[in-house]
């Protein structure tokens, strides 16, 4: 029997229950594919990162699995994952890299935690009217989609409509067979943030993701642009609700900053 060190980390928030939880193991061996995958499920996390020992380039090779299948990046379990190794190793800075050979470095400036990302494009494209009568919107202002993620990207009227969304997940994903999940969005009308989010993915993980920083790749960009600014504050209303800051470096770079709470260690027997 193998133990392996995991924990449970909260993200993109300073109170333990809030923000998106995520798993962390610490592997000191190799895991299989499909053993990945059943820890995963076991967790039931929106996604479980596994993190291996540090390789020849001092960078910590980490993969995503969500409970379907896996994920080539992600966010939350990315935080998460750098809150336990700065812990674990009183570093102020490490690097990760993903399975599409993704380098993600990572800093620590006291309680908040500054990660690296890609900047993705989006490029026009239209919502199947199921998938917006599933969500319940009515109107959009902009449909868009990004390639890298299969994530499509609605912006809608209000934030106050956003938060009120309560999808038919079922008939979702039953309205398109092509994405992995969707991404809606409004300006923010909350005091010290620019805008909102919420996104629904029971194609590839779970019903609602509770607060998603691989969305803000693409996001960060499309609200840079309509809001002409390179660092803005984001807000994700669901349930647990969330926020981070992301900051435009270049056209190919960005920045997302936020906390997260350790909530759980213990080690998982296989």
């Amino acid at each position: 029997m193998r133990e392996i060190e995991t924990y449970i980390v909260d993200s993109f928030t300073d109170q333990p229950f809030k923000g998106n939880p995520a798993g962390v193991c610490v592997l000191q061996n190799e895991l299989s594919d499909s053993a990945m995958l059943s820890i995963a499920k076991e967790l039931g996390l929106s996604e479980t990162a596994f993190v291996a020992e540090m390789n020849e380039n001092s960078e910590y090779p980490i993969r995503f699995f969500s409970p379907i299948m896996e994920i080539p990046l992600c966010g939350h379990a990315t935080l998460a994952s750098s809150k336990v190794l700065f812990q674990r190793n009183g570093r102020d800075s490490l690097a990760f890299v993903n399975i599409q050979n993704v380098r993600l470095p990572v800093e620590r400036h006291g309680e908040f935690i500054k990660m690296e990302f890609p900047v993705y494009e989006t490029i026009p494209k239209e919502a199947p009217f199921e998938l917006l009568r599933a969500l319940g919107i009515n109107e959009v202002n902009n449909s868009v989609y990004n390639a890298e993620t299969r994530i499509l990207l609605l912006e809608i009227q209000s934030a106050e409509l956003l938060k009120g969304l309560a999808p038919d997940f079922d008939k979702l994903k039953k309205s398109h067979n092509g994405i992995n999940g969707v991404l809606v969005t409004a300006y923010s009308t909350k005091e010290n943030f620019d805008f909102e989010s919420r996104y629904f993915w029971p194609w590839s993980g779970t019903n609602e993701d509770p607060v998603t920083g691989g969305t803000h790749t693409f996001l960060a960009k499309y609200w840079g642009n309509k809001l002409n600014k390179s660092k803005m504050n984001s807000f994700q209303c669901s349930e647990r609700t969330g926020f981070m800051e992301v900051e435009l470096l270049s056209e190919k770079n960005m920045t997302i900053t936020s906390k997260a709470q350790i909530v759980l260690k213990g080690k998982l027997k296989i």
